[in-house]
């Protein structure tokens, strides 16, 4: 049977009042099923029971972290698992998803490059996670209002799925985002970025995963980066900023001794004159098996004052729930022992 959240709101069954009262069960309430949809008659919520099935998941376990943050590891209907990551801040709440099981861009820092490709996910698999972590944290859906495509696999490899994705949360009847706070992040695929510019309703931001400015470097950290060179990637990244108008944010995990030198540093900022961006610059987050360290404090601070002074506005981004395994390049299908906590 097709999984209801895969469709569009304006593609959801029923007419009128009884449609708008399922979609506020699904995205205002979060509700875990149609039995619990106790306004609909019972007849309608069988009906509904016959033709659709509603949850994507088959199980859902948590590992928590001691900043707050909660891993989220969902098994899927062919037994297949991928994660997402609950991060609530003081004025907020932020939930990173994923786009496909595994990754096929293989980045060595990453563990979930290690992973391999599993598959892509749906739309309806990646909107069941902010669902299920909204339900799993005791809020309603709409009050987790920050998203990042940030989580396992590369989105603009599963392009249809989370553009579909992408209007779901931002749809008035969908879990009504804000544009302006949902991320899609990418290890650099020109095709795609130019696609994402050409999609004028959408207005999602852009992050870029560059980790390198130099070919050399970037080809070390990420073996299938030979495909799209540095000059192609921000080739891309000036078009998308001339047709949308936004500024382009670009990730940079700092690894010690690789890619974390003051020349760098430069060639980083020679990138990006003229470009209005942003760089996150991402410590390590370390993972059993990785070959990489986290570069030292003293470079990381050398790192940032020297594209400070360059003229990048730059930031240091230091991920949240590394103890849980939940940080940045870290989600792997693991959890600590006695941190464990089933919801099926």
């Amino acid at each position: 049977m097709p999984l209801l959240l895969d469709l569009h709101p304006d593609q959801y069954p029923l007419h009128g009042y009884r449609r708008r009262q399922l979609l506020e069960w699904v995205f205002e309430h979060g509700a875990p099923s149609f039995e619990a949809m106790t306004n609909l008659p019972a007849t309608l919520r069988s009906e509904l029971a016959d033709q659709y099935t509603f949850d994507p998941f088959l199980g859902i376990e948590t590992v928590s972290s001691s900043d707050g943050s909660v891993k989220y590891l969902f098994t899927l209907p062919d037994l297949k698992q991928m994660e997402a990551v609950y991060m609530p801040y003081l004025d907020r709440r932020t939930i990173c998803v994923s786009t496909m099981v595994g990754c096929p861009a293989k980045c060595a820092f990453c563990a979930t490059g290690a992973l391999g490709f599993g598959r892509n996910l749906t739309a309806g698999e990646i909107v069941g996670q902010v669902l299920a972590v909204a339900r799993g944290q005791g809020v309603a859906p709409r009050e987790i209002r920050n998203l990042v495509f940030m989580g396992m696999g590369e989105p603009l490899l599963n392009y249809d799925h989370v553009m579909l994705a992408s209007r779901i949360l931002l749809h008035e009847h969908g879990l009504g985002m804000s544009k302006r706070r949902v991320t899609l992040s990418t290890v650099g695929l020109p095709r795609g970025i130019r696609k994402l510019a050409a999609e004028d309703d959408l207005g999602i931001k852009l992050a870029i995963s560059l980790h390198a400015p130099d070919e050399e470097t970037r080809q070390r950290i990420i073996p299938t980066a030979h495909a799209n060179t540095i000059a192609e990637i921000m080739a891309s990244a000036r078009e998308y900023q001339a047709v949308t108008g936004r500024r382009v944010t670009f990730e940079y995990a700092m690894l010690r001794d690789v890619n974390d030198q003051l020349w760098q540093a430069d060639l980083l900022a020679d990138l990006l004159r003229g470009l209005v961006s942003h760089v996150n610059l991402i410590p390590m987050n370390p993972w059993d098996g990785s070959g990489f360290l986290e570069s030292s404090e003293q470079q990381l601070q050398a790192f940032y004052d020297r594209l400070e002074a360059r003229g990048v506005e730059v930031s240091v981004r230091r991920s949240r729930g590394r103890d849980a395994g939940a940080a940045c390049g870290q989600l792997a299908l693991k959890r600590p022992e006695g941190n464990l906590i089933s919801l099926q």
